[in-house]
């Protein structure tokens, strides 16, 4: 097995011939090689090896025939992808090769009888091999599209590799950054794999949830920091696509994604503190705040306002409401659009995966930083997860003495406290602390949809509050006011039955036995 280290950069095909004219890169490389690869996946009609985070591919370079195993998701660290490749003499995949691979409990007859090409990639492939002192790098410009097998769906490809052949991961970020510099390239995280299942199960423009996160119990702070964020980030940036579409649900995803990296980022703060550090949460915020539109309207049409156009007798006055919530989420949509196709959009991505990678807390020489970076992730996690979990359930004592805020501030450390579980998730050391974890995680989901509840209530006020003072007193504006009027009335009527179910949810929480000891 070996560990592919690399970072993969969109780049516009507008773009795509300024590589080869770079100044600083004609300097640092050797003479660029060209090369046709059409490389064919397979799997079985279900996709059993995605739906294990794996992909078989064999890719024809010339005459030689290469099969690689590949994990799709990412688990090592920062831009690292175990794979297993080896020459074979077919177009068809050879699985008695599969042995030490995650393949093998896989590899029986049946399984060689059900692959199947999936889809194909045609690249021109351009590599550049750049050599310093530290690292041996390679970066390949590649040109083609994704086309599923047997099908006419294609998607084009245009990208930037950059891959550590030898020697220190840190010398691909400068190299990314120098690109940054010179090309309008965005961190891409979404392997061509990836890219070609959702085209072949015709969810390109799907909303895509979060990956599972996994932790060994020996990992280091630093590192458990790198892997949750990058996780995090590549959850967000999985979700432009959709965003770009008007996918609402793909919204909600890049924004659980924005939330559950800034949750990751106090969970660490002792190893992140520093302006570098808060000029990235600031723009982690500012993305946030472009989505947060689209998504409560969203929420307020199809779970209030739609199911009572039927209903009389405030359907007609429902009707024209949605017509004007339709209105506003449109311009919401929009918004989130704009954000996710600007400059600063683009240079966001790409400077948080690099920061997470090798920002200046990675390499502080001060003795503390240093031994805050090494120390063991579980027992960070230990300390983190019981000083939240105190927090929480002191507020949760309390929740009805709380006022709007109040419960606003105990949803946000109930969604991080489950966030953190999420997290740590894979350090717990038995099968008991993992079934312990799975029922306090499920506790805190409960808690959070039901905090989550109460706090669309008060936006829903606040919206009730504007459209009752419009600035034209129409037919029209008396109807809607007369619609949000009613929802805040029958919302009004379900405050105390949510707030007695958060009361129990909590002193149950109270009552679990904790994972992480």
């Amino acid at each position: 097995m070996s560990t592919e280290i690399e970072l993969k950069l969109e780049l516009p095909a507008t773009e795509a011939d300024k590589v080869r004219r770079l100044d600083w890169l004609r300097e640092l490389s050797g003479p660029a090689r060209c090369q046709q690869l059409v490389t064919v996946y397979f799997d079985t009609p279900k996709f059993k090896l995605r739906d294990r985070g794996l992909a078989i591919r064999v890719r024809r370079a010339g005459r030689r025939r290469l099969q690689a195993i590949k994990a799709i998701n990412r688990s090592n660290g920062a831009f690292a992808r175990d794979e297993w490749e080896q020459e074979i003499s077919g177009d068809a995949p050879d699985l008695r090769l599969a042995r030490g691979t995650p393949v093998a409990p896989l590899a029986r007859k049946r399984l060689g009888r059900k692959l199947r090409p999936i889809f194909e990639t045609v690249i021109e492939r351009t590599t550049f091999p750049i050599h310093s002192e530290r690292a041996d790098l390679e970066l390949a410009l590649d040109r083609g599209h994704i086309k599923v097998h047997g099908g006419r769906e294609r998607e084009p490809i245009s990208e930037l590799e950059i891959e550590v052949k030898r020697g220190d991961s840190l010398e691909l970020a400068k190299i990314a950054r120098r690109l940054a510099r010179s090309l309008s390239v965005g961190y891409a995280p979404r392997s061509k794999a990836e890219r070609g299942y959702a085209l072949s199960a015709n969810q390109a423009d799907d909303a895509v949830r979060g990956a599972e996160i996994v932790l060994d119990r020996t990992v280091s702070a630093g590192d458990a920091l790198r892997i949750i964020g990058l996780s995090c980030l590549d959850h967000a940036v999985a979700n432009e696509r959709a965003t770009r579409q008007g996918n609402t649900e793909g919204i909600h995803q890049m924004r659980v994604g924005l939330r559950r990296l800034r949750t990751a980022l106090s969970l660490f703060k002792e190893l992140v503190h520093g302006p570098e550090t808060e000029a990235i949460k600031a723009e982690l915020k500012w993305l946030s705040e472009q989505l947060a539109a689209a998504r409560d309207l969203d929420v307020l049409i199809e779970k209030r306002v739609r199911p009572l156009r039927a209903a009389a007798p405030i359907g007609p006055a429902a009707a024209v409401l949605k017509q004007d919530l339709d209105a506003r989420r449109a311009a919401a949509l929009a918004k989130a659009r704009a954000a996710v196709e600007s400059d600063r959009y683009r240079s966001i991505g790409l400077r948080t995966a690099l920061w997470l990678a090798d920002g200046s807390w990675s390499r502080g020489e001060d003795p503390l930083l240093s031994s805050r970076r090494a120390r063991p992730a579980a027992e960070l996690a230990a300390e983190a997860l019981s000083t939240r979990t105190k927090k929480v359930l002191k507020r949760l004592r309390r929740v009805e003495k709380l006022d709007a805020h109040g419960r606003h501030k105990l949803r946000i450390a109930v969604k991080k406290l489950r966030y953190a579980c999420e997290f740590f998730g894979g350090l717990c050391s038995t099968a008991k602390h993992t079934a312990r974890r799975k029922r306090f995680c499920k506790t805190l989901k409960g808690l959070q949809q039901l905090l989550g509840t109460l706090n669309d209530f008060e936006v829903h006020k606040g919206m009730a509050a504007r459209i009752a003072r419009p600035r034209k007193d129409t037919r029209a504006q008396v109807r809607k006011a007369l619609a949000m009027g009613f929802i805040t009335g029958q919302e009004q009527k379900q405050f105390t039955s949510c707030l007695r179910a958060i009361r129990v949810a909590g002193a149950r929480l109270s009552k679990l036995p904790v994972f992480w000891r």
